[in-house]
């Protein structure tokens, strides 16, 4: 993992305001279509990483610059935790929708670069292709640390689609101007659908599979259960 690469010509990684992170988003979601899309391993399990980051409890609003943050990343195999990284900062901008990186990005990736090993794919709380310029935050994130990343959201952003069926492993297109760019997907019976995210060297159908791998029991893939998990739980010491 390195923040080179994909970065060799741009004036920096994260972008202090939102004019540059456009341009920056839009040079990625060209990148995107362009860069060779990673496989599992054959004859091994991935080992999969996820960063989160949080902020104090009973935050009103979006919040704003300097808010405290707690940023954890960790790395998982068949679902065990092996390794993690807990960091304590401050987010650099207020939440803006499309803008995420702005806020978070530089922070999650430090929390990654701070596990100190190899990852083979990463997951994040942000979106990827659905995103108003085609690069939300889990391609930004990849591409900084270039590693292959899947995003996982809550909701869309500005894609559309159906529900997902009720069955686990269901799964229901989202689509953003004629493009699929994420599926809800059924992670477990009687709870929300999940929406995955092709992020940065990831494919969909390869997405969809390792959430749902990663998955055990509860609605959340588990790497990025235990970071969240961690991050939380970091704030209250």
């Amino acid at each position: 993992m390195s923040s080179s690469g994909p970065f060799d010509e741009e004036p920096a990684v994260w972008p202090s305001g939102s004019g540059q992170l456009e341009e920056l988003q839009r040079k990625l979601a060209l990148r995107w279509r362009s860069e060779p899309v990673w496989r599992p391993h054959p004859d091994r399990p991935p080992r999969v990483g996820a960063a989160f980051a949080t902020t104090f409890r009973g935050l009103v609003g979006t919040g704003a610059a300097c808010d405290p943050a707690w940023a954890a990343a960790v790395l998982c195999v068949k679902g065990a935790l092996v390794k993690s990284a807990v960091l304590t900062g401050r987010f650099d901008a207020p939440y803006v929708p499309g803008l995420l990186a702005l806020r978070e990005g530089r922070l999650l990736q430090e929390a990654v670069l701070a596990l100190g090993t190899p990852l083979d794919v990463l997951m994040v709380n942000a979106t990827g292709r659905d995103h108003p310029r085609g690069a939300g935050l889990a391609i930004h994130l990849g591409a900084a640390c270039d590693v292959p990343t899947i995003g996982v959201t809550d909701r869309p952003l500005v894609a559309t689609g159906p529900e997902a069926g009720t069955q686990r492993g269901a799964v229901a297109e989202l689509r953003l101007g004629g493009e699929v760019v994420g599926y809800r997907v059924r992670t477990r019976v009687g709870v929300r659908s999940a929406v995955v995210h092709a992020g940065w060297r990831v494919d969909l159908d390869t997405a969809c599979k390792l959430v749902l791998d990663a998955t055990r029991g509860g609605r959340t893939p588990e790497p990025l259960r235990q970071a969240r998990r961690l991050a939380r739980a970091s704030r209250s010491n």
